[in-house]
């Protein structure tokens, strides 16, 4: 008898993982629409089950809105239940206060719609100013003109008094005016005596004033003429000096040393220089004759320069093609040994394909493709 082994049925536990791990896997590789489309089972559940998850708590969540909603219902109608309770104890209140504190004879207008104004009625007054008389009672009309005599007794009296008291302003007013026109009067005179004498003081200042004036300005032009005179002898003087002094000073008679200048021998006063020696113009001819012969040698020297810079320029240009015909020339001979080394290249590739169908001659059959696809390596 076959006894089985710890150590063989492990193998066997083994190869039969392996043969199942085997066949899940040829399962999704053979499979051509999970292949094609990749897709992953696993995965969909996974997300299944995530959409379930999430649609089991979104609907927890509405639910509990609900619940708040309902609540909040709730809530809102205990709140209005009482508002309108406390709405109507308070209009009962209202109306307790106003049947209690505000009767309708307390009212400041309720004898004009007092039902009972008749029977309480009091008899008609015996004159205007009677206390017994309201303001809406009716007692007095238009027209009527109970204390007829004691007004007119009163009116009388009291035209009287104004008549009096007309008369006393007007006597008072009179005597104010005269009493003012007095002072007036004294006033002015007082004003016309002191505009006279301020008018003769003010006179004799004037005159001595044009006396003064009029000695001041004596003085003056006494003064200007003999100050125009003595300037005008002080200026024929200075003239006469001024002549003479030219007459015997260096300008007129063209010393060159007065055009000397204090500030050095190479400097002169212009307003006293007469010109250049002769040996001085000498002096700057022959100085402008070497500076023409200098610039005259730079020229030819910066002529010479740019002769050679052309040179350099024109031997460089011929360097640079020759370079490049160089160039040219590699380049055709490098194309030339590539088109050979192609041409060799597709020789051999013509022998090669007719060497390959001269080998492989046979057609495969069903057999050969069969081979294929058994293994999921």
């Amino acid at each position: 008898m076959h006894v089985a082994l710890p150590k063989d049925l492990a193998q066997e536990a083994r190869l039969a993982r392996r043969r199942h791990e085997e066949l899940c896997r040829q399962k999704r590789i053979f499979n051509a629409r999970a292949r094609i489309i990749g897709g992953d089972p696993r995965a969909w559940d996974v997300q299944v089950q995530e959409q379930k998850i999430r649609e089991a708590t979104e609907k927890a969540r509405h639910e509990t809105f609900a619940a708040e909603m309902r609540q909040n219902d709730k809530i809102a109608c205990i709140l209005e239940n009482r508002q309108q309770r406390d709405r109507r104890n308070l209009c009962r209140a209202l109306n307790d206060f106003q049947q209690h504190y505000q009767m309708p004879e307390s009212r400041r207008e309720f004898d004009l719609s007092d039902p009972r104004a008749l029977q309480r009625d009091l008899p008609a007054g015996r004159s205007c100013t009677d206390v017994q008389n309201s303001v809406s009672g009716m007692q007095s009309f238009m027209g009527e003109d109970l204390n007829f005599q004691e007004r007119k007794k009163f009116q009388q009296e009291q035209n009287r008094e104004w008549s009096l008291q007309q008369q006393r302003e007007r006597q008072n007013a009179r005597a104010d005016r005269r009493a003012a026109e007095a002072l007036y009067a004294q006033t002015r005179l007082q004003l016309d005596h002191t505009a006279q004498h301020l008018q003769s003081l003010e006179d004799s200042s004037k005159k001595a004033r044009c006396v003064l004036v009029k000695e001041f300005n004596r003085n003056q032009a006494l003064e200007a003429a003999a100050r125009r005179q003595q300037e005008k002898k002080q200026e024929e003087e200075d003239n006469l000096a001024e002549i003479a002094s030219l007459l015997r000073g260096d300008l007129l008679s063209e010393a060159p040393q007065q055009a000397t200048s204090s500030f050095g021998p190479h400097r002169v006063v212009p307003d006293r220089w007469k010109g250049m020696s002769q040996e001085q113009l000498q002096n700057i001819r022959l100085v402008q004759r070497q500076q023409v012969q200098e610039k005259l040698r730079l020229q030819e020297e910066e002529r010479q320069r740019d002769l050679d810079w052309d040179r350099q320029h024109s031997q460089k240009v011929r360097a640079g093609l020759l370079s490049e015909r160089e160039r040219q020339r590699q380049l055709r001979e490098q194309r030339r040994e590539l088109d050979r080394s192609n041409h060799c290249l597709a020789q051999e590739q013509r022998l090669q394909k007719k060497y390959m169908k001269e080998v492989y001659t046979n057609e495969p059959t069903e057999e050969y493709f069969a081979q294929f696809n058994t293994t999921s390596r």
